[in-house]
């Protein structure tokens, strides 16, 4: 690092600036951190401390004259032109003519910011999805006026304190922001409701969906100040009632709670910023073994993985197929999955002949009268799932819990139709489940305690964790994920959107396992639009409407990377081509 850039200072030390000058510090380069707020500075001392980053190559201010002889000085205020642009002036005038400033504006226009901080060719902007963490990615941002030498001093700043350099380009990153906040705000709005557990709906994300943090606990990180403020400008940009801010996010932040900088936000944090014990998981009731047998029904991709997981937990598990060849084709199925999981490592092969003796194939209802839980797993059709659930009432014996694996049918319609209502509840395992984590176990207004509680347990001895839910449309994660992805879709309806660069942003910037035009091919553009349907029937507004775009595309034969054809269709084609890996 040259030796202008020896002292790197920070002004504004919340969500964005208090992380950041973290990374500095553990840079062992002489650092400034500089805030107005005392409380603030009192704060981030504690928590440098506790790190063990409070050292003397570390300064903390109220005086911006501190940041005098800084050869580089990131500014992290308030997310508001006058201001930003009034501080960076400040800075103009206080530092030498070489000192590199930065802002890390997610929505002002940088070539403004730099024309009024008064040195524009050295200044630049600093594009974060998230609060910066090492090995996070952020976009160095420059403009037309901006020199070669604030561009690489900035550069080498970043590689030293382990930040990596994307370029996500203005349009997707706002795209994502947008994406992402709208999904957030749903998050908090349901929170507020009291219908789900704050930690149930982290949870199910985080598990369900394979996301880095939960979106309650992705507000506490942005700030719920922060947050709210970003959506207030979007909703009065665009008029579209996603983006207005759920009340919940005022009310915390008129008690304190702004998020991990206070130390509580949606969730609790210690001194250092890590989130303080939760209530105790519902998938940790105590484990019994009251089960000796189950009956899976159904032989398709769900079924034989429920199959495989109860076998595999030493459960006796009938597996009902329409007739005993499909049934023993599934069975021929589950082998194949457990002898990839040897190779893997996953799996001895002791503990896979173990599974496979449990599993017994059978082509009639009746098989399962004397098991302790029967799990249907067929076709998502309320009717077939109605009648089915009525020769269970009729064939299992009084004791039997009855489960649905429905992601999106109402539970309480099988329970009806089952004669047996109380003896109903759901299971709505997660594909693939013998790798993915969560079940949601979804309870109606009349399951007994007892059937729930048997549920619970049978998960726990799964090894899987468990957030329980009431019989809602979409339960928690179908009800946030799939407005999401329609909100993604609906970007289609404008001619400038990039559907890679879309996906690639939310992807790094955000930490999402994928980008949702990625994952709406994965799960299905079929099962999506059916799924919206269903949520949009319970809840009718525009969040859960099926996108025009989607439906023509499966009217057109368009169904993901099940059939090669969909927002990814390239991709998918080399994936055939390569025996159905994806590259």
């Amino acid at each position: 690092m040259t030796q202008s850039t020896s002292s790197l200072g920070v002004i504004g030390l919340g969500n964005v600036g208090e992380p950041l000058l973290q990374l500095l510090a553990a840079t062992g380069h002489q650092v400034v951190g500089v805030d107005s707020d005392r409380e603030a500075l009192d704060r981030v001392d504690r928590r440098l401390r506790s790190l063990g980053l409070k050292d003397p190559s570390v300064t903390l201010s109220d005086d911006p004259a501190a940041l005098a002889t800084a050869g580089l000085v990131v500014e992290a205020v308030d997310e508001d032109l006058a201001v930003k642009s009034a501080v960076l002036r400040s800075l103009h005038e206080l530092c030498p003519p070489e000192t590199v400033l930065v802002t890390t504006t997610a929505l002002l226009p940088l070539s403004h910011l730099a024309a009024a901080s008064g040195r524009p060719h050295a200044t630049l902007g600093l594009r974060l999805a998230v609060p910066p963490a090492a090995g996070g990615t952020v976009e160095p941002v420059r403009t037309a006026l901006s020199s070669d030498r604030g561009a690489d001093v900035l550069d080498a700043v970043l590689e030293g304190c382990g930040l990596r350099r994307a370029a996500f380009g203005a349009a997707p990153a706002a795209d994502a922001t947008a994406l992402v906040l709208a999904f957030a705000n749903r998050a908090a709005a349901l929170a507020a409701s009291g219908e789900v557990g704050r930690d149930s709906i982290d949870t199910a994300m985080r598990l369900g969906c394979g996301l880095p943090v939960g979106p309650l606990e992705l507000l506490d990180r942005i700030g719920l100040d922060t947050a709210r403020a970003t959506l207030a400008a979007l909703h009065e940009t665009t008029g579209d009632d996603a983006f207005a801010p759920a009340p919940v996010l005022a009310e915390l932040a008129a008690r304190g709670r702004t998020g991990r900088k206070a130390r509580a936000g949606f969730h609790d944090y210690d001194e250092c910023g890590d989130r303080a014990p939760a209530e105790r998981p519902d998938g940790d009731a105590p484990v019994a073994d009251r089960v000796t047998s189950v009956g899976v029904l159904g032989s398709g991709a769900m079924a034989r993985g429920i199959a495989e997981v109860m076998a595999s937990a030493g459960i006796r598990t009938v597996l009902v197929a329409r007739d005993r060849r499909k049934a023993e084709a599934a069975l021929a199925a589950i082998g194949d999955s457990l002898t990839r999981a040897v190779r893997r490592g996953r799996v001895t092969p002791e503990a896979r002949g173990a599974a496979l003796e449990l599993l017994v194939p059978a082509s009639d209802v009746a098989a399962v009268a004397e098991c302790d839980l029967v799990v249907e797993a067929v076709v998502e059709d309320l009717a077939v799932k109605r009648r089915l659930f009525a020769e269970l009432g009729r064939h299992c014996k009084p004791s039997t819990v009855l489960a649905t694996t429905t992601s999106s049918l109402p539970v309480t319609a099988c329970a009806v139709a089952s004669g047996r209502p109380g003896q109903v509840v759901g299971m709505h395992f997660f594909n693939p489940a013998p790798v993915m984590r969560l079940v949601e176990v979804v309870s109606t207004e009349v399951s007994d305690e007892a059937a729930v509680s048997l549920a619970r347990e049978v998960c726990s001895r799964l090894g899987k964790t468990v957030v329980g839910c009431g019989d809602r449309a979409g339960f928690i994660v179908n009800y946030l994920l799939f407005p999401y992805l329609a909100d993604a879709i609906r970007l289609l309806e404008r001619p400038d959107t990039d559907i890679i660069a879309t996906d690639e942003t939310v992807q790094q910037g955000y930490g999402f396992p994928m980008g949702p035009f990625l994952l709406l091919d994965t799960i299905g553009l079929d099962v999506s639009v059916a799924i919206l349907r269903r949520l949009h029937e319970e809840f009718a507004t525009r969040d859960f409407a099926s996108p025009v775009i989607l439906e023509r595309l499966v009217a057109d034969g368009a169904l993901g990377r099940k059939n090669g054809r969909g927002f990814h269709t390239a991709r998918w084609s080399r994936a055939e081509r390569t025996a159905g890996v994806l590259g």
